[in-house]
């Protein structure tokens, strides 16, 4: 993986709900936090670590961590636990293999996964990558380090539901395990920014000029691309062509391949601007 030119981190966080509704939440800053050792034991006895977890918190939401080390990801248990009884974390490793093996075994709500393990740089996204098929209902939220643009970016592609700067904002770690685990996401203006930019430069929006394609659609697929352009969803279509959703999306695809579209706004402006042909 290549690196990207690192940024400043965002001052302003944003929380987004499923249907992208942005509301303004706590101010983070760049400036480092301070967290105190205040653990006993070794910081290379798994099974210490886990008997003194198990001590620490009973919470509802259930987390395991995956950090470089294991007396960070201790650190980060403690700093979870203090004060509150909804979260708990159930495991915890420092490797990509020993991550996935812990993931699969716990099924947790919550993956918190560092971007570097400590079986090498960038290991934290293959454990991430691993979680559709071992815990299908598991939310990754990736600690990342910098605000880099490339390592934000894959983290999205990776399925991450949320992008965690620990160092500058470790007392709001609780609300953004909170956030993801009702359904939402955690991103900061930048991340935004980043994930948008990435976006627009994969499939760039075409706008393809009306001709005669139309005259290669049967006429159900033609009654779709109308139903299309009036802004109906695959739900509405279905009941109005008396279908189902599936022999929708069957018609749009055959509908896309013939008129030489790649989705439904192409689909859309495309017969907007066949209509305005035949009315000029």
């Amino acid at each position: 993986m290549r690196f990207g030119r690192m940024g400043l981190c965002p001052d302003l966080l944003v929380i987004i709900d499923i249907n992208l509704n942005l509301t303004e939440s706590t101010n983070s800053t760049c400036s480092p936090s301070t967290v105190s050792p205040i653990l006993t034991g070794t910081s290379e006895g798994g099974s210490d670590i886990m008997s003194q977890l198990s001590e620490l918190s009973s919470g509802s939401v259930s987390v395991v961590i995956a950090d470089a080390d294991l007396m960070s990801a201790h650190l980060l248990a403690v700093e979870l636990a203090r004060g509150r009884q909804d979260i708990s974390v159930v495991g915890v490793s420092n490797d990509s293999v020993e991550a996935i093996r812990e993931l699969e075994k716990r099924q947790p709500d919550i993956a918190l996964i560092n971007t570097h393990l400590r079986d090498g740089q960038m290991t934290g996204y293959r454990v991430l990558q691993s979680l559709p098929v071992n815990c299908p209902k598991t939310a990754a939220i990736m600690m990342i380090p910098v605000c880099d643009r490339e390592l934000v970016v894959d983290a999205f592609r990776g399925g991450a539901r949320g992008i965690f700067y620990r160092i500058p904002a470790l007392k709001l770690l609780s609300k953004c395990i909170r956030t993801v685990h009702g359904g939402q996401i955690w991103a900061s203006n930048q991340d935004l920014i980043f994930l948008l930019g990435f976006l627009a430069q994969l499939k760039p929006l075409r706008v393809v000029k009306a001709g005669g394609g139309m005259r290669l659609l049967t006429p159900r697929e033609a009654e779709v691309v109308h139903h299309v352009a009036e802004g109906m969803s695959t739900r509405e279509l279905s009941q109005k062509v008396g279908v189902t959703e599936h022999t929708i999306r069957n018609y749009l695809s055959n509908i896309y391949d013939k008129l030489g579209v790649s989705s439904r706004v192409e689909l859309a402006l495309y017969a907007t601007a066949r209509e305005d042909m035949s009315t000029s």
